[in-house]
C-alpha cells in the first residue's frame, strides 16, 4: 500500500497528475487486498475515532475514507473544489453588500435598542436561510451563485417561510445574554452545509452573534471529506476566510481579518467528524458517535443548515406534514436546536393542518424546488 502511494505521488506532482491518477484508479485499487484497506483504515481511525469503525463501516467505505485522509494526491483532492470557488467568485456583488452592511452595523451596535437588535438578528438569519438556495446539488453542478444583493429581497421572501421560529431563537439567546455572568460563555454551534456564498452568510451571522454579545463563541462542523457536491470541508472554510481577507474591498477584507482573528483566538472553532458522512440518522449519534454527541451537548443552541441535515434529523421518513418536529427527531435532543433550510427533499414536518396539502395542490413540486424555507426550533424556552 505504501509503495503504491509513493508511485502515485511521484508521477509528476500532487495536483498535475490528479486526472491521470483517477484514470488509473481501478487498476491501482484492484492490486490492494481488501484486508489491507481494512488494516490501514483501522490504524488511521483508532487514535481519534475509537468505536465508530469498523463496526459501522464496511471495508469499501473504509477504503474511500482512508484514501481521502491518507493517500496523496487523493487526500487533498476535491473534485467539486472548482465549482465551490466559482460560486464564491461569482457572488461578489452580494458578498460586498453583506460585508459592508456588517461593518456598518458593527459601528452602531451600541446605539441599537433591543427591538432594533432583534430586527438585525432576524435579517441575518433570513440571509443565512436564503443563502441555502446556493446549492450545487440542486443545480446538478451548474452555476448556483448569488449575483444580486439578497438583502433587497428579504421582505418579498417572507411569505415563503413556512415555519418561522425566529422568535424562539431570539428569546433563547437574548435570555442567555441577560443572565450571563461576566466569565461565563454562550456557545452557538452551526452544522454547516454548502461552501461558497452560503458559507459567507453563515460566517456573517456568526460574526454578528459575537459582536452583539448574543454569543461568546461559535463552533462550526463540516465534512471530513468532499461530500454532496458543495458541502463545506476544512479546506473550504480556511480558503474562504483567506480569500475574504485578501479582497480588494476594504470592508470585505476587514471581515476576513476579523474572522481569521476569531479562529486564532478560539472564539471560532472548526470541527469535523466522520459521523457527518456516515449513513446514520442523527438519533443514532449518541450510540454511534458519543464523543460528537457530548460535544454538541455543550452548546446553548445548535443551528443545522440545509436539507441533508434535516433529512438526517427526521430520519428521512415519510412523516405526515403535521407530525411535531420534536417527535420526528426520535430522541435526538443534545441541546436546543433549529433547522435552517430551504426545501429540496420530499420531507417536511411541523406544518399546520392542511398547509402541506394546499401547497401540493397549487405547486406539485413545492417540496423540492428550494422556493420555500423554514426556521424550525426544538427545545425548552
Amino acid at each position: 500500500m505504501k509503495q503504491l502511494s509513493r508511485e502515485i505521488n511521484t508521477k509528476g506532482g500532487r495536483y498535475a497528475i490528479a486526472d491521470r491518477t483517477f484514470d488509473n484508479a481501478p487498476q491501482v485499487l484492484k492490486k490492494i487486498p481488501k484486508e489491507e484497506f481494512q488494516k490501514y483504515f483501522e490504524q488511521w481511525q483508532h487514535p481519534w475515532n475509537k468505536g465508530v469503525a469498523p463496526k459501522v463501516i464496511d471495508w469499501k467505505e473504509a477504503a474511500i475514507i482512508w484514501m481521502y485522509k491518507c493517500c496523496p494526491p487523493i487526500d487533498d483532492f476535491d473534485v467539486f473544489r472548482e465549482s465551490k470557488e466559482q460560486n464564491f467568485f461569482e457572488s461578489q456583488e452580494s458578498i460586498i453588500a453583506l460585508c459592508t452592511h456588517l461593518q456598518e452595523l458593527m459601528k452602531t451596535i451600541e446605539d441599537l435598542d433591543e427591538n432594533q437588535l432583534k430586527h438585525e438578528f432576524f435579517k441575518l438569519l433570513q440571509i443565512s436561510l436564503w443563502g441555502n438556495k446556493c446549492d450545487l446539488s440542486l443545480t446538478g453542478g451548474e452555476n448556483s451563485s448569488q449575483k444580486t444583493n439578497i438583502m433587497n429581497y428579504l421582505e418579498d421572501l417572507k411569505p415563503f417561510i413556512l415555519v418561522n421560529d425566529m422568535e424562539h431563537l431570539w428569546s433563547l439567546l437574548s435570555n442567555c445574554k441577560k443572565t450571563r455572568e461576566k466569565e461565563s460563555i454562550t456557545r452557538v454551534d452551526i452544522v454547516l452545509d454548502n461552501s461558497g456564498f452560503e458559507l459567507i452568510t453563515d460566517l456573517i451571522l456568526a460574526d454578528f452573534l459575537l459582536f452583539s454579545n448574543l454569543a461568546t463563541e461559535i463552533h462550526f462542523y463540516g465534512k471530513t471529506i468532499p461530500w454532496f457536491v458543495s458541502d463545506t470541508t476544512i479546506h473550504d472554510f480556511n480558503w474562504l476566510i483567506d480569500e475574504v481577507k485578501h479582497s480588494n474591498h476594504k470592508w470585505v477584507s476587514k471581515c476576513g481579518a476579523d474572522w481569521e482573528n476569531y479562529v486564532k483566538t478560539g472564539r471560532w472553532v472548526y470541527h469535523d467528524h466522520i459521523f457527518w458522512t456516515l449513513p446514520h440518522e442523527f438519533c443514532a449519534m449518541s450510540q454511534v458517535a458519543p464523543d460528537l454527541y457530548a460535544e454538541l451537548q455543550k452548546a446553548h443552541l445548535i443551528l443545522f443548515k440545509g436539507d441533508l441535515n434535516y433529512r438526517k434529523l427526521t430520519g428521512d421518513r415519510k412523516w405526515e406534514f403535521t407530525v411535531p418536529f420534536h417527535q420526528a427527531l426520535t430522541g435526538f435532543h443534545p441541546a436546543p436546536l433549529c433547522s435552517i433550510r430551504t426545501l429540496k427533499a420530499e420531507i417536511q414536518v411541523g406544518l399546520q393542518p392542511g398547509q402541506g396539502e394546499q401547497l401540493a395542490a397549487s405547486e406539485p413540486n413545492w417540496l423540492t424546488t428550494g422556493k420555500y424555507g423554514i426556521f424550525q426550533f426544538d427545545g425548552p424556552l
